[in-house]
């Protein structure tokens, strides 16, 4: 159906519409309380539009929209849909996805504290996201040494005979020895679950009242690893500022934007005290106004966030979409949620002191990348005057082989664009039709598969049969680097050729003398080494060499487990993985004794007794 004939057949319902281009690629998404007269203003005749989406709209080719029962419930569809699609024209949370935070596994019977990057919906509780990875480690740390919850892997302790040394050090109840009881492990978990809150005087509360209980039972040694925590949560308590004289839960959010990006800063008071704070880049703001940006920054930070606080102060009214968001919130958390906009008082000197704090971390952020890309393009400038290029190459690919003695080999290709690494364009390969250590015709058997898919992925761009998202290859290099000497690129050359892409310069990188061989030159070129250039290349080899090693690594311990324990009848796939995530390797299964063995999900006595006896024959 033409886009034209979608636009008088759009209903007069709250939904989300989302615009894609001729590729059929999603390139916006947005949310209405009316489809049609949200839809239809884009494309009114004289409608006046800023830069940025005119832009957009010429690009537009197709129009999808979904019907739903309240503006609340577009508002979700709305950031679950530019989460999983990320549009070109949506404001953006700069690499949200890689964010830290810290998980506690609540859906087990004795949960435990871990770092994770996913956010997923598995019954656990999530504190974050952190934008920094030393700010969540150090969270962690400061957890251990007030909280005896345990460190071990398995989704459920393993029974022992002996407890481990964390316990022995006061680090650990000793679930794994039946020392602790589930209601208690319980007990200090939703203590975990309150420092983390920032509710540390509740907490203290709790602490109190437990270690005066335990004191008045005689169990004095027990009063004491109680009072040791209270004193340690009172020395974070005496560090943090006190920004209220209330008692309330806040988040104070406020921005400060460039051009193109904004800086969001997040402090967070609990309890009337400032526990800490986060900074947030967006990207794709132009021609939007501080509070469409601010209120698109609320709706993507608070679909990944658990605990919401009664109160944000902000520092921008986003009046437009307000009733909606606190309905949003107000619903997830349960309790009446209040966006303010303060224009007088404490509160606002707060907001304004947030507002300071974005403005010095986007100079921050600005002044960073700013250097960065003149290095990287004084770097790639001077590579390709050493190399002779036209034009400073764009995207570098670099590939390297890794096998143990013939066996197992595999490869990857490894990209840079603009100098830095673009990983989701990173690529591995199984080595399918050489057998033994032949490095020169796996270069060419790999390098036949990427530029093989690569033409095959433009005829059918070209044609509109796939679309950008779905082409995994397409997109040619400016300059090759295979990792050895001359008789590697004599092997990557000769592929190239035969696809009729020698145009694209193509180089061997040596390791020991990090001399460039290139086709039909008599001499390497040997790059000063204290250049950019030179740095650039190392990093890029260095790089292709650590992603083939890893993902040979992984596959050798795979095959290395699965080889073994095929050996011991009753051991399939499912208990093979089973065990692996138990113990994490060949080594830990073999140490393991009876006990942890049949413990393990899946196992039983038999299969258990007839791994420990192959181990110990």
């Amino acid at each position: 159906m033409q886009l034209e004939e979608k636009l008088k057949l759009l209903p007069a319902k709250p939904g989300v519409y989302l615009y894609r281009n001729a590729d059929g690629e999603i390139i916006y998404v947005g949310k209405a309380l009316s489809l049609k007269n949200r839809v239809r203003s884009y494309f009114q005749a004289g409608a006046q539009h800023q830069p940025k989406t005119k832009v957009m709209l010429e690009k537009v080719a197709g129009l999808d929209y979904i019907v739903t029962d309240s503006e609340v419930e577009a508002l979700i569809l709305e950031q679950n849909l530019i989460k999983e699609h990320r549009p070109r024209y949506n404001v953006l949370l700069k690499d949200d996805k890689s964010y830290p935070y810290l998980k506690i596994t609540l859906n087990e019977s004795y949960p435990r504290v871990q770092i994770t990057r996913r956010h997923v919906k598995d019954g656990s509780r999530y504190f974050g996201p952190y934008t920094r990875v030393g700010a969540v480690n150090e969270t962690l740390r400061l957890l251990k040494k007030i909280f005896p919850f345990r460190s071990c892997k398995q989704r459920e302790p393993a029974a022992r005979e002996r407890p481990c040394l964390n316990h022995h050090i006061k680090r650990c109840l000793g679930p794994c020895c039946g020392l602790t009881d589930r209601e208690t492990y319980r007990a200090m978990i939703n203590e975990v679950c309150l420092f983390l809150e920032g509710r540390q005087e509740d907490l203290i509360k709790h602490l109190t009242a437990r270690m005066e209980e335990a004191a008045g039972n005689l169990e004095f040694e027990k009063a004491a690893v109680l009072r040791d925590q209270l004193r340690s949560v009172r020395e974070v308590i005496e560090k943090q500022k006190i920004i209220s004289n209330g008692f309330e839960d806040q988040d104070v959010i406020a921005m400060a934007r460039a051009f193109d990006e904004a800086c969001v800063m997040v402090f967070f008071v609990r309890g009337g005290k400032l526990i800490g704070r986060d900074h947030f880049i967006l990207k794709g703001t132009e021609d939007l106004s501080r509070a469409e940006v601010l209120g698109a920054f609320i709706k993507q930070y608070y679909t990944g966030i658990d605990f919401i606080p009664r109160e944000v102060l902000l520092s921008e009214s986003v009046e437009e979409e307000k009733a909606v968001i606190e309905e949003w919130l107000t619903g997830r958390k349960g309790v009446r949620v209040f966006l303010k906009t303060p224009s007088r008082g404490e509160k606002k000197k707060l907001v304004e002191m947030v507002a300071k704090n974005a403005l010095l971390t986007l100079e921050q952020v600005q002044s960073d990348g700013a250097a960065q890309g003149e290095e990287a393009a004084a770097a790639l400038t001077e590579l390709a005057g050493a190399l002779a290029l036209e034009r400073p190459p764009r995207r570098l690919e670099c590939y390297d082989i890794s096998n143990t003695q013939g066996t197992g080999s595999v490869a990857s290709m490894v990209v840079f664009e603009e100098g830095k690494p673009a990983r989701d364009q990173y690529r591995r390969f199984k080595i399918r039709t050489v057998t033994g250590p032949d490095d020169y015709a796996s270069m060419q058997e790999v390098l036949r598969r990427r530029f093989t898919r690569a033409l095959e992925e433009k005829e059918l761009f070209s044609t509109g049969q796939i679309s950008s998202k779905e082409a995994k290859f397409y997109r040619l290099p400016d300059l090759v680097i295979v990792d050895g000497g001359k008789g590697q690129l004599a092997a990557a050359r000769r592929v190239m050729r035969e696809l009729g892409l020698e145009k694209i310069p193509a180089y061997g990188l040596a390791k020991e003398e990090e001399l460039l061989f290139g086709e039909g030159q008599p001499d390497p070129v040997a790059l000063p080494p204290d250049s950019r250039a030179l740095y650039l290349l190392q990093r890029l080899r260095d790089e292709a060499h650590r992603f083939a090693v890893t993902y040979h690594r992984n596959l050798r311990g795979k095959a290395g487990l699965k080889s073994l324990l095929d050996e011991v009848e009753g051991i399939g796939e499912v208990r093979r993985r089973a065990l692996l995530k138990a113990f994490g390797s060949i080594s830990g299964i073999e140490k393991a004794s009876l006990a942890d063995l049949t413990a393990v999900k899946g196992m039983n006595k038999k299969a258990a007794l007839a791994i420990y006896a192959f181990f110990r024959k």
